[in-house]
């Protein structure tokens, strides 16, 4: 008979009325999870006995499990007396049990107190804080600078999986997201979008693919495909940083390199950050404001698979926002380049979302996003009525995995872009937008008009640089200005109804 697990010695699952105190117990549990499997896999690295095993001879799993929280629902919500009706999360739909699994209760300590309170303000009661039966793989508790497998054999690494959890596909799918999560008999409903394995993994991949801490992330994102924005981006942010008046408090590089304002100390983690011998495949940047409330800009790069790639992971950070400013192809002759497009709609032939968002979902113009593209560009350009038209057109936004379309035969793809009303092509905005809409984040696109294929408008060198040196600048700061009409319009705005399912799930 194999022996048990190794486990830590948890306490038993505890009501709280007290939205704070509940957040402490989720904080005390995970912290319990992570020190136990941290001690055990430094004895693993060194070939010491684990701690607690029989037989330092026979391998012996160690085990430790996510935090949870549940709820038991006697009311739909939110008709308690003043709660907040008009939020899009913050309460369950039908009376019943619901609960999820939790993690980084340090990454996401007002995350988790905010969805908390409502919840117990929307239907009384209490949250029962509780140990999951869901293992934390040990990959998932490794400290932000340990590498540990580095300093094993191959062997030993071999044996790894014998004594501890690994990742598990199986518990880290959108199901939940995508609307097709079905609970099992006596399973409680999801509180969240996500599982916590679901969660450690994205943050894992962001580390990755950013170069950047998940910790540094901020709630409105700003995407580009064009590494020019992000020079730009970088000046500014480098400049912001010298101005003692910044509401910006510091900026972050790839590699976890800190600039703080210049009138702030430096602080510990400062020295931690190195700059990377190359570029990560999506390098982020981030200007960091009070809460959380400050702009991430990405450069995802060329593509659909990319612009999937990276929203799917951004998404376990719940922003409030994210918006892509890039580079289009005018598809109308009275476009000129350098024109502006915001998009109201979007024809998907970009393929990477196929099996998760089918194709008849169609993708709303969210209006609040909308309302402060246009007015950003308005403010910027100091353009106004028929001026602002003649250089911001509204209309449908193709994007198309194919790089390459113009080389079809028989005009099939102007044809299709011609029944669907399109005025400009990319290939990453439908995508980003699709995300948004899955995943419950709220979105907008204004690009740019760089050349005209279905004119002869091409990209030539010479014509390139100077439209990028007319018109980077200022669409980047359009995109920073929507971020400020969006902050100060309020994120409870943003967040609407309008992206719920029939049965959403309470955290936002």
């Amino acid at each position: 008979m194999p022996e048990l697990p190794i486990l830590p010695a948890y306490p038993a699952p505890t009501a709280y009325t007290d939205a704070a105190a509940a957040l402490a117990q989720v904080q005390a549990l995970y912290q319990l999870s992570i020190n136990h499997l941290r001690q055990a896999m430094r004895c693993f690295v060194a070939g010491q006995p684990l701690p607690g095993q029989s037989d330092p001879a026979v391998p012996q799993r160690v085990r430790a499990c996510y935090p949870m929280v549940r709820l038991h629902a006697r009311s739909r919500g939110p008709f308690a007396p003043h709660s907040e009706s008009h939020l899009s999360y913050g309460f369950v739909a039908e009376p019943g049990h619901y609960a999820t699994t939790l993690t980084r209760p340090d990454l996401y300590a007002d995350y988790y107190l905010e969805q908390f309170r409502l919840l117990l303000a929307n239907h009384g009661g209490s949250l029962e804080v509780d140990v999951s039966t869901q293992p934390i793989p040990v990959h998932f508790s490794f400290a932000e600078h340990d590498h540990v497998e580095g300093d094993m054999s191959a062997e030993r690494r071999q044996l790894m999986r014998h004594v501890f959890d690994l990742p598990d596909l199986a518990a880290m799918d959108d199901r939940i997201a995508n609307g097709t999560h079905m609970a099992a008999p006596g399973e409680p409903q999801p509180l969240s979008l996500f599982t916590a394995p679901r969660v450690d993994y994205s943050l894992q991949r962001l580390r990755h693919y950013t170069g950047t801490a998940p910790e540094w992330f901020q709630n409105f994102v700003l995407f580009t495909n064009y590494q020019f924005y992000i020079d730009e981006f970088i000046a500014l942010g480098r400049a912001a940083m010298q101005d003692p008046a910044s509401e910006y408090v510091a900026f972050i590089e790839p590699g976890n390199v800190v600039t703080r304002r210049v009138d702030l100390p430096a602080e510990a983690i400062d020295a931690l950050g190195n700059p990377p011998p190359r570029l990560p495949q999506m390098p982020a940047y981030h200007l960091i404001r009070a809460g959380h409330t400050g702009i991430t800009m990405v450069n995802i790069g060329v593509g659909p698979a990319n612009a999937k790639t990276i929203t799917d992971h951004i998404a376990v950070l719940r922003p409030h926002a994210w918006i892509m400013l890039g580079h289009c192809a005018g598809l109308r002759n009275s476009q000129q380049l350098g024109d502006y497009v915001l998009a109201h709609g979007y024809v998907r032939e970009d393929h990477v979302l196929d099996e998760d968002l089918p194709l008849w979902v169609p993708i709303p113009a969210l209006a609040e996003v909308q309302v402060a593209l246009e007015s950003a560009v308005a403010e910027v350009t100091q353009l106004r009525g028929p001026d602002l038209k003649r250089v911001l057109r509204t209309g449908t936004v193709a994007s198309t995995d194919n790089r390459n379309w113009e080389l079809l035969g028989g005009n099939k793809a102007q044809r299709r872009f011609s029944q669907s009303r399109a005025i400009a092509l990319d290939m990453e905005s439908a995508t980003i937008a699709a995300n948004g809409f899955r995943f419950r984040v709220p979105y907008g696109t204004l690009l740019c008009v760089s050349d005209k294929p279905l004119h002869g408008e091409i990209k030539l060198p010479g014509m390139a640089n100077h439209f990028y040196r007319e018109r980077v600048n200022q669409h980047l700061q359009v995109g920073l200005r929507t971020v400020e009409l969006l902050r100060r319009e309020g994120t409870k705005q943003l967040h609407s109804r309008k992206l719920r399912s029939f049965a959403e799930v309470a955290f936002q």
